[in-house]
């Protein structure tokens, strides 16, 4: 059986047939910097060839799924924007990593799922979220645009307008109103959640393998369409927001109020 790779920023175990992929920086409530993006990349492509796995499962260690992006990052690239050209190459390899794999990917969304640790967990094929937890993408908040695959995934769950609605205003939603709305497969108790999707994983892990992925693959078809399409416009009008007065104001603001608190 394959050795499961050492990451610094994330957390691989296998029980059996399933593989678990866990964000691993809860001091920062697993926001995304360019090692855990990176590191995101190489999981995903290990899941897709890995012989001694049939599920796969995305979590986050900690209190949260994953916060999205990481403050110190979005200073840095303020600060050098060229740094952003590497960020659009791996933000495109990430998002067509995790729709190739041909396994069924679970997100088990423990906590909350905001901008990017959103659209990982809507990008997954079936979503088991905590009742505690909220999820949205509310790149506006720090006045860039959602051009890194929120763009893609929401408008294809709730609708066009309802996307637009929600990623023009970055509100963030209750587990209960994402599952009322489609965007989201199941809400659960948080003291039920690893029973709920270990139940979920056993009957997939149980039913016919190749028929299952072969199906996940025919309907990522048409996601996969739709990524190309939309990624290269969507990062390149994220890289123009990058360079705005808002969002440099709007990233300051955020410094402040954690110096504050």
């Amino acid at each position: 059986m394959t050795d499961l790779p050492a990451l610094q920023t994330l957390r691989l175990t296998r029980a059996g047939r399933l593989l678990t992929i866990a964000f691993n920086r809860p001091d920062v409530l697993n926001a995304v910097n360019t090692q855990l993006h990176r590191e995101l990349i190489d999981a995903f492509a290990f899941a897709a060839r890995d012989a001694g796995s049939d599920v796969i499962v995305l979590t986050g260690e900690g209190r949260a799924f994953s916060a999205g992006g990481d403050l110190e990052q979005m200073e840095r690239m303020i600060a050098e924007p060229a740094l952003f050209e590497a960020e659009v190459r791996d933000a495109k390899l990430l998002v067509f990593a995790l729709l190739d794999i041909e396994k069924p990917v679970i997100a088990r969304v423990n906590g909350h799922a905001v901008g990017l640790g959103a659209t990982l967990a809507l990008l997954c094929d079936v979503t088991f979220v905590a009742e505690s937890a909220k999820i949205g993408d509310p790149h506006v908040g720090v006045g860039l645009v959602a051009g890194d695959g929120g763009a893609v995934i929401w408008p294809q769950l709730v609708g066009f307008n309802r996307a637009k609605e929600f990623l023009m205003t970055g509100d963030l939603l209750t587990a209960r109103r994402a599952a009322e709305i489609g965007l989201i497969n199941h809400v659960v108790p948080d003291a039920e959640l690893d029973a709920e999707v270990e139940a979920f994983c056993n009957r997939l892990l149980s039913g016919a393998t190749e028929a299952i992925r072969w199906t996940k693959v025919t309907i990522n078809l048409e996601l996969k369409r739709l990524a190309h399409a939309l990624l290269d416009p969507g990062l390149a009008y994220e890289a123009l927001s990058l360079r705005t007065q808002a969002h440099r104001a709007r990233v300051a603001a955020l410094r402040a109020r954690r110096e504050r608190t």
